[in-house]
């Protein structure tokens, strides 16, 4: 039901749908001729007019694909938990910020919000606020209702936000096009499936070097599309292809290394952290670009913008783009980090509160779905951004005997219940 892990099962799927992005991508090849897989990727899922995300955005059981927070409320409460928990060991500091990139229908947000209200003591003298970045209108429509029930003021006053509003558990909520626009500050950052769709450049290793993939206009097939190789290097190419490779067909996705570019120097300035939680590699996978659509594996190049386009992220290249700035930890598979973050415990306490067998069986076949190495369990990894201060004492090495034990960092080692 999720989005498959690349090499995963499933019918490609034959298009329908309307043909409008098509036609417009026609054109533009036969006028420019081919463009590089990441513009194919931008216009189909963010046109304007005519983008999958713009337009259509199908996170959910009527959508294109599933998401963890979508399976269970279990997934939402855990992260909100580990922000707690990162929080306490930072200090507590006065204000929180808590930011997501690319938040889908709201849930998981929603989730996080319902633990935070739970331990509203603990947060009791801490300035909470929820900063959202999300490019589409139909999508912000869905969150403002989940989170505030509707009641949102669109462009605000003297705001970079482009809308906000309050929860229903009374924190203010803010939304933006553009991690830039949130405001600086003590922040945690989430992206939970927002790195995977960002767009790629494809390289083939050649007989001539690097070439890049290329999408343009079948010649035999009026609107077909197919993939090319470009005839001599491409700037990407020359840019993104490190000497040391090995592999022979790499993908690259500049837009997730200028992203924690931007998230490691505001964690560095402003202090806090950023949780990726994505299915990806860590700098071994070649071809994992695909496509979804009603839950099944649809051709990338059908019907654009009817689809969801994906690639796995590779969480080298975003250790790499950290450069250094902060510390990075994982990535480690789901299954362990939902396990460190005490999913059993949690589930118990559900499967004891539950009364009836068809909310047993829903609870057990959504565990099943988040931690089985078949299923997402496997799939999904967790990676994150932390300040250099948080695995290491600044002055450890002057008096090591002097310093008390940093806390370990919660769902990559055991969460210590007190």
């Amino acid at each position: 039901a999720a989005r498959l892990c690349s090499g995963a099962g499933g019918e490609a799927e034959a298009a329908d749908g309307d043909g409008a992005m098509l036609q417009h991508l026609a054109r533009k090849l036969r006028a420019s001729g081919p463009v590089t897989v990441a513009e194919y990727m931008r216009e189909a899922l963010t046109n304007p007019g005519q983008g999958y995300y713009t337009r259509r955005g199908g996170v959910g059981e009527s959508g294109d694909f599933i998401t963890s927070p979508e399976i269970s409320q279990v997934f939402g409460e855990l992260i909100g938990i580990w922000y707690i928990s990162e929080w306490m060991a930072m200090g507590k500091p006065n204000t929180f910020q808590l930011v997501e990139l690319g938040p889908g229908r709201g849930t998981l947000t929603h989730d996080i919000l319902r633990v935070f209200k739970q331990l509203a003591s603990v947060l009791s003298k801490c300035d909470v606020s929820v900063h959202l970045v999300e490019v589409s209108p139909k999508l912000s429509e869905t969150q403002a209702v989940m989170l505030t029930g509707g009641k949102v003021q669109p462009n605000p006053e003297d705001k970079s936000a482009y809308m906000q509003g309050v929860s229903k558990t009374g924190i203010p909520i803010f939304w933006y096009r553009d991690i830039q626009d949130v405001p600086p500050g003590y922040s945690f950052y989430l992206a939970h499936e927002f790195f995977d769709a960002l767009p790629i450049h494809k390289f083939q290793r050649t007989e001539k070097g690097w070439r890049e993939v290329l999408v343009d206009i079948d010649p035999e097939v009026p609107d077909q599309l197919r993939f090319v190789l470009s005839p001599s290097r491409t700037p990407a190419t020359q840019n993104f292809i490190q000497p040391e490779e090995t592999r022979d067909h790499v993908e690259v996705c500049p837009e997730a290394g200028v992203i924690v570019q931007r998230l490691a120097s505001r964690i560095e300035k402003d202090g806090g952290a950023a949780l990726v939680a994505d299915y990806g590699h860590d700098g071994t996978k070649t071809d994992t670009f695909r496509g979804f659509r009603n839950h099944k594996l649809h051709d990338v190049l059908s019907a654009p913008g009817t689809a969801d386009l994906t690639a796995d992220v590779d969480f080298s290249y975003l250790r790499k783009m950290a450069q250094g700035r902060t510390a990075t930890l994982g990535p480690i598979k789901q299954r362990e980090f939902l396990k460190n973050m005490g999913i059993d415990l949690r589930l118990q306490v559900l499967l004891q509160n539950s009364g009836d067998t068809a909310t047993r069986e829903q609870l057990l076949h959504s565990y099943d779905m988040l931690m089985n190495p078949e299923k997402m369990g496997d799939c999904f990894n967790f990676f994150a951004l932390l300040p250099h201060h948080r695995l290491l004492h600044p002055d450890k090495k002057d008096k090591p005997e002097s310093k008390s034990p940093l806390p370990p960092v919660a769902g990559f080692n055991e969460l210590l219940l007190k």
